[in-house]
C-alpha cells in the first residue's frame, strides 16, 4: 500500500511539472524600460521591477501587458 501511494505523489509531482511548460509571464525591465514577455518564472532581483502571471497563452500575455500601467508603450513589430 505504501509503495502504491509514493508511486502516486511521485506520478503527482511530475505532472505538474509538465504543467508549467507553455506558461507565460510579463515582467517589467529596468535595464531596457520595457516590459517584456518571457516563458520561465522570472526572479524579481537586478533590473527586473516587477513580474505578473503566469498567462496560459502568449495572446493572454499580450493583453496583459498593454492593460499594466507602468509598461511603456511597444511597437507590435518588436515582438517576437
Amino acid at each position: 500500500m505504501k509503495s502504491l501511494i509514493v508511486a502516486g505523489a511521485i506520478m503527482l509531482t511530475i505532472g505538474t511539472a509538465c504543467f508549467a511548460d507553455g506558461l507565460y509571464w510579463v515582467v517589467g525591465n529596468r535595464a531596457t524600460n520595457r516590459c517584456e514577455i518571457v516563458t520561465s518564472n522570472p526572479i524579481v532581483i537586478g533590473d527586473i521591477w516587477f513580474e505578473d502571471g503566469p498567462y496560459e497563452s502568449l495572446n493572454k500575455a499580450k493583453l496583459a501587458r498593454s492593460t499594466i500601467k507602468v509598461c511603456p508603450k511597444v511597437d507590435p513589430a518588436a515582438d517576437r
